[in-house]
């Protein structure tokens, strides 16, 4: 048997053992998903662990994505990022990739959003923003990040810069500021992320709906509520709303065919998912 499993702290409630299990289910496969809960000090020993104990690969999620990069051989990819997300241990030493780009992009791809040449706005410079900003940045966008404090977002803005190849279109821009800078940003933009957790304890969201528009794209992170604040008032504006499971899916779709070289059985993990969310 192959065990996967998801490292973090907490994930008690975690809905991405129901959603791989669903996909070994599918395909006949002989393999578990289980959590993890070290010490939040412990994440790389942890990481370590896990290769003694046999597992085949792991998620990483909250507060590890960094921790673990010097636990493992990162890709270019989440190298640029400075966040992991997805361990493979077939490898000496395990290779450490970010699926939450992909996440990004297939969770947009999914509803027809066209992000090439678009003019993004992310909110949020911690683990998902890195993601989002990077995701965004490749199909050359005009990329804004937006942030409670304005020096990470422009920390951020600064490391997308450094990773755009030289021959990307010369009206590439990436700016920064504050969550002052939304009103001059969102009204202008095509797709907006919410890559903060604003709206996922409460009624809130991080930016005011008199912003938003029907020519805007939201991807929310945030995924309970499926629904929030910022997608209802998308929806009002009469924008394209993408809620955060399908993220969530499409970062867990690109991990297991990273460890299994299977095409993932997308409906079947889609539908685990949002069972688990209701």
């Amino acid at each position: 048997m192959d065990v996967y499993g998801l490292i973090g702290t907490p994930v008690e409630h975690s809905v991405s053992p129901p959603m791989h299990e669903a996909a070994y289910d599918a395909l006949g496969m002989d393999a578990r998903y289980v959590t993890f809960e070290p010490d939040v000090d412990d994440g790389a020993r942890a990481i370590e662990a896990a290769a003694t104990l046999g597992v085949a690969g792991l998620n990483v999620t909250v507060p590890f994505k960094q921790d673990v990069l010097s636990a493992v051989e990162p890709d270019e990819l989440a190298a640029e990022v400075g966040a992991v997300n997805t361990i493979d241990y077939r490898s000496d030493p395990p290779r450490g990739y970010n699926t939450d780009v992909a996440g990004v992009r297939r969770a947009f791809e999914h509803h027809g959003v066209e992000r090439e040449g678009a003019t993004a706005v992310v909110v949020g410079a911690g683990g998902a923003g890195r993601a989002a900003a990077f995701a965004l940045a490749d199909d050359a966008v005009s990329l804004h990040v937006a942030n409670r404090t304005a020096k990470r977002a422009e920390s951020l803005a600064a490391d997308v810069r450094a990773s755009l190849p030289d021959d990307l279109d010369t009206t590439t821009t990436v700016s920064a500021g504050g969550l002052d800078s939304l009103a001059d940003r969102v009204p202008a933009a095509d797709l907006l992320v919410n890559a903060t957790t604003v709206g996922m304890e409460s009624d809130e969201t991080p930016v005011p709906g008199d912003l938003l528009h029907e020519d805007l794209a939201v991807l929310d992170a945030v995924y309970a509520p499926l629904e929030t604040r910022l997608l209802r008032e998308a929806a009002a504006a009469g924008a394209t709303t993408v809620d955060g499971a399908w993220m969530l899916l499409y970062q867990g779709v690109e991990a297991f065919e990273r460890w299994t070289g299977e095409d993932a059985p997308v409906d079947a993990m889609n539908a685990a998912l949002r069972a688990a969310l209701e």
